[in-house]
């Protein structure tokens, strides 16, 4: 945006979000301004989604590309018929399993929707956030509210005010401080305008808990360039999520891979590099007489706390300020998918096998 604005940040009990204060983000969204609020899955940065202008907004603070599309956010089914036609009866059976929850449907769009929402794409991309901050701010606007995670465009997703400050301060007009987000990774993007319905993004949801109502889902997340068509669904992007410093994500098998680190840093050492690395809990102890600065992940046992730690962890050790950062691969089972996911595009496509 051009013009600097005065970003407000007011604080909000994330169980029992004050009335009052989510009244005076829901008028700036009935006015066409910017709220970044906390979901369970990321910070996003909130405008109204059937305004076209607003969701402009968006795009320039973010420095979004407009082949980008954004997710609308609704607090009842009600809000699902307005903005989509011909729903297919297997998304109310997805929306009774999963909403509110971190999974997103990709369904056909009414006229009501601005094309711009949707990167010009006949196609919607809905979901109903399962955060009470989220879904009063939405319930008091009275619309759907597009949203996007609220930093700026590839950058690691915020999971804090502080992080969407970081970002946007000066951007956008106000910010619901609710706390750390929970979930930390973006929803699962399941698209049901194709037979069979096909997974373009893998999430808070597991392929697995998908599938037991999708039996026929096509696994397929795609790795796309900016300036390419529209992407079906946000998220698609191969540079995303990306930290200032090159990302490397090592693969194979554990101890494999470990070796494969080592010989990473020492050549970066070598070559007068400071070196930084994601580590899980347990490897910690195997990389600690490397000279580089280490930020734990958490356990590699427990997908669910390294998600919710994974873009602050990024963030963190950008701050540190290293020449190169390294990550193990976490594997590709139940979530631990979507946590490769936002690695690998957090590495631009760099992953190295060691086996």
């Amino acid at each position: 945006m051009s013009n600097v604005v005065a970003t407000r940040v007011l604080v909000v009990d994330p169980s029992a979000p004050d009335p009052r204060i989510i009244a005076e983000a829901a008028a700036v969204i009935e006015s066409g301004g910017l709220v970044a609020f906390p979901t369970e899955t990321v910070y996003g940065l909130g405008a109204n989604a059937l305004d076209e202008r607003a969701v402009t907004r968006i795009f320039r603070a973010k420095g979004r590309p407009a082949t980008d599309p954004i997710i609308a956010h609704i607090a009842d089914l009600r809000q699902l018929d307005m903005l989509a036609r011909d729903i297919p009866p297997v998304a109310r059976v997805l929306a009774q399993r999963f909403w509110p929850g971190p999974l997103t449907l990709v369904v056909w769009r009414r006229p009501i929707v601005p094309a711009n929402l949707s990167a010009g794409r006949a196609t919607v991309a809905v979901r109903m956030p399962a955060h009470p901050v989220a879904l009063a701010l939405i319930a008091a606007a009275g619309v759907p509210i597009a949203a996007p995670s609220a930093n700026r465009f590839s950058r690691p997703s915020p999971t804090t005010a502080v992080h969407v400050l970081d970002d946007l301060a000066g951007c956008i007009d106000l910010v619901l401080d609710g706390g750390p987000t929970l979930v930390g990774i973006e929803s699962s993007v399941v698209d049901l305008t194709t037979d069979p319905p096909r997974l373009l993004r893998p999430g808070g949801v597991t392929v697995a808990a998908l599938r037991e109502l999708l039996p026929e889902l096509i696994v397929e997340p795609r790795y796309l360039s900016v300036g390419d068509e529209a992407a079906p669904a946000p998220g698609m992007l191969l540079r995303h999520y990306a930290p200032d410093a090159p990302l490397i994500v090592v693969a194979g098998e554990r101890e494999a891979a470990l070796a494969r680190i080592r010989s990473e840093v020492l050549m970066a050492l070598d070559a007068g590099k400071q070196v930084g690395m994601l580590a899980f809990d347990e490897d910690v102890a195997e990389l600690a007489d490397l000279p580089v600065r280490i930020v734990a992940l958490g356990s590699a046992a427990n997908p669910g706390q390294v998600a919710q730690r994974l873009f602050a962890a990024l963030r963190e050790i950008e701050r540190i300020g290293v020449d190169l950062i390294l990550v193990r691969d976490p594997g590709r089972e139940g979530l631990r998918l979507a946590v490769r996911d936002r690695l690998v595009r957090a590495a631009e496509g760099r992953v190295i096998n060691a086996e």
